[in-house]
């Protein structure tokens, strides 16, 4: 069953007017480009926030004009809060700006429509990218940070617990944030430099060849699904979308790997 709602919360060192223009106005700069946090990555050039009642979230091609509505606003405070509808799942989500201590507390709530059946709650994991974004926003460059073209993903039994071990041990970081013990967040994503290092629960009995799949970006993914086909690797899985176009296949040595498209600006 779908849950009712969900809510997410972070503090942030500024007023509430200067934070909320930083979410909305730089959502593209504090908005990582990780590999599965667009719902056509492959295409995906910006993050926006058209300002006002009737102004929309758009998730940005690199064509004039070519854009997915995610959402259209229906409440527009600017210091305040702000609420929009979603066009791409059954919810409806507010956010809020309130004084606290000495900055201000960011609240979203993001709640299933009476009758509505899909619901994609992901501001648990988004959220925390914007105090992480402010605590470098005054010496970061002003241009988006673009992912690199390699990432590796991993298999545990508990992605979570091994993230924070990763943390602690080894002193991996998350651009966003390491999972609190007791929590089972959706995807987890760490960083080496621009590198994504993805975490994954592990499903099946794999050998351990299997244990990881390292991800790679290339211009033209189909030119280069037909050259592996062409060329007698086994196809795990063909060409499909789920956020990012990619296919699945594996070496010599059964060593699992993913290819998937890169984005104009990578």
């Amino acid at each position: 069953m779908t849950a009712l709602s969900a809510t997410a919360t972070v503090e942030v060192p500024v007023d509430p007017a200067t934070a909320f223009q930083i979410f909305t106005e730089e959502i593209d700069l504090w908005w990582i480009r990780g590999p599965i946090n667009f719902f056509d990555a492959a295409r995906a050039t910006a993050m926006q926030i058209e300002p006002g009642v009737g102004g929309r979230l758009l998730e940005v091609y690199s064509l004039p004009d070519d854009v997915l509505v995610l959402a259209t606003i229906t409440d527009w405070e600017p210091g305040v809060r702000f609420a929009y509808r979603s066009s791409v799942d059954d919810t409806e989500t507010e956010i809020t700006f309130a004084a606290h201590d000495d900055g201000t507390r960011v609240t979203v709530v993001q709640a299933l429509v009476p009758g509505g059946e899909k619901a994609f709650y992901f501001w648990a994991n988004v959220i925390h990218w914007v105090p992480r974004w402010i605590a470098r926003r005054d010496a970061a460059p002003s241009t988006p940070r673009e992912l690199d073209r390699l990432a590796v993903g991993l298999y545990y039994e508990d992605p979570a617990a091994a993230a924070r071990w990763l943390h602690t041990v080894f002193g991996l970081d998350s651009w966003g944030r390491i999972p609190a013990e007791g929590t089972t967040p959706s995807w987890i994503e760490l960083n080496v430099g621009n590198c994504s290092l993805l975490l994954f629960r592990r499903t099946d009995e794999r050998p351990p060849q299997h244990d990881h799949t390292t991800w790679i970006y290339v211009d033209d993914l189909d030119a280069h699904f037909a050259h592996t086909q062409e060329s007698g690797a086994k196809i795990l899985s063909e060409i499909h979308q789920h956020g990012y176009r990619r296919y699945e296949t594996e070496d010599l040595e059964g060593h699992h790997w993913t290819f998937a498209q890169a984005r104009p600006t990578q």
